[in-house]
């Protein structure tokens, strides 16, 4: 697709935009983000229970697991390939001092590492699809119980108490984005302790690159966490079947590509992102990595609505000129997910420290 400028007026340049995002959501978004507490459910619940949805739960995984040759073909442009580089690059670019120089050398490939995961959505090859297809996504409205999600203290409780709850297929319904990212991220603190620790050169640079691998993928996951559709049982249109839609928000079985892939390609650029990312200050989220992962997926499914919104009154469209409220939602969700990204790296750094030095 050829990429389009941006047709704005001069008074409505990047920097202007900036001070809109607290009028598109609620009080606005601090240079902290202030996310939902644990115990906050998601907007828009169903009214049905989870596993009652059958139907509608295989029409959700056959979206989902949609991959042809032409997808693949595509696959290195598919946010969208281009939205996830700009979410790698304002991560990168938005780092505290302090990074280890192997970390920072390797922007390149971080930014080529980021879309990775959606490289190997292909039904050619179902092992591999069916091992990693559902982390891409958290449907929160379809957990019976929000502290089945705060509770569980891995994948697989996480898994078992959602069953018990009586979700018929949880990996399908549900899905495991959080655990995702918190598992490579404690991969990456791993990695960072073995890399203070080795003494072999030639071993050392192997650890380099585990650790470089581990967080370009771990970018994807958090990353896909900041596009609401990956959040919400509305993934791709409004799902009348499980919440009414008395609002007219679209049923259009395309809106998710049309979002985050088509849109963006054609309108937003990395001007717009990094420095939204950079307004927002570097936390070291250490102290609770899990919580901070499923805060964030919280406050990121609180847009739901605002999105579907904003689509019904501006329009996400990709063949005309940008609305100035829709480039400033779209960039402002890129650059949670980058912001998020820079501190789950920094973090694991950080963390990995104290680990090495027997804290």
């Amino acid at each position: 697709m050829t990429r389009r400028s941006i047709s704005l007026p001069a008074a409505l340049s990047v920097a202007a935009l900036l001070p809109l995002a607290p009028l598109l959501h609620g009080t606005g978004t601090s240079d902290t983000p202030s996310y939902p507490s644990p115990t906050n459910a998601p907007v828009n619940a169903p009214s049905t229970a989870p596993g009652a949805s059958v139907a509608h739960g295989a029409e959700a995984a056959e979206a989902r697991a949609h991959s042809s040759r032409e997808d693949r073909a595509h696959a290195s442009r598919l946010w969208g390939a281009v939205g996830h580089g700009y979410a790698a690059t304002a991560a990168m670019e938005t780092l505290p001092e302090g990074m280890p120089e192997f970390f920072l050398e390797a922007r390149d490939q971080l930014v080529w590492l980021n879309p990775e995961p959606d490289r190997w959505r292909d039904s050619d090859y179902p092992e591999m699809n069916e091992g990693f297809r559902y982390d891409h996504y958290i449907d929160l409205e379809n957990i019976p119980d929000p502290s089945i999600l705060d509770e569980a203290g891995d994948r697989w409780q996480f898994y078992a108490a959602l069953l018990e709850a009586g979700v018929e297929n949880p990996q399908r319904d549900v899905g495991f984005l959080p655990f995702a990212v918190v598992e490579l991220q404690q991969r990456l603190v791993n990695g960072f302790v073995r890399w203070r620790t080795a003494d072999d050169p030639v071993e050392r640079r192997w650890i380099e690159e585990r650790i470089i691998n581990d967080a370009g993928i771990m970018g994807h996951y958090i990353t896909d966490g900041s596009q609401p559709h990956h959040t919400t049982i509305h993934f791709n249109g409004w799902d009348e079947e499980q919440v009414p839609n008395p609002e007219g928000y679209t049923t259009d079985r395309g809106f998710h590509s049309r979002f985050e892939t088509r849109f963006v390609n054609a309108h937003v650029e990395q001007d717009h992102v990094s420095p939204r990312a950079m307004a927002r200050e570097a936390r070291d989220l250490s102290h609770d990595v899990r919580g901070e992962v499923i805060d964030f997926v919280r406050y990121v499914n609180s847009y739901v609505e605002e999105l579907y919104r904003i689509d019904r009154d501006h329009g996400f469209e990709p063949d005309e000129p940008a609305d100035p409220v829709s480039l400033e939602f779209a960039a402002e969700r890129i650059a949670d997910g980058a912001a998020m990204l820079r501190d789950l790296w920094w973090s694991a750094w950080l963390e990995s420290e104290a680990v090495a030095e027997g804290g």
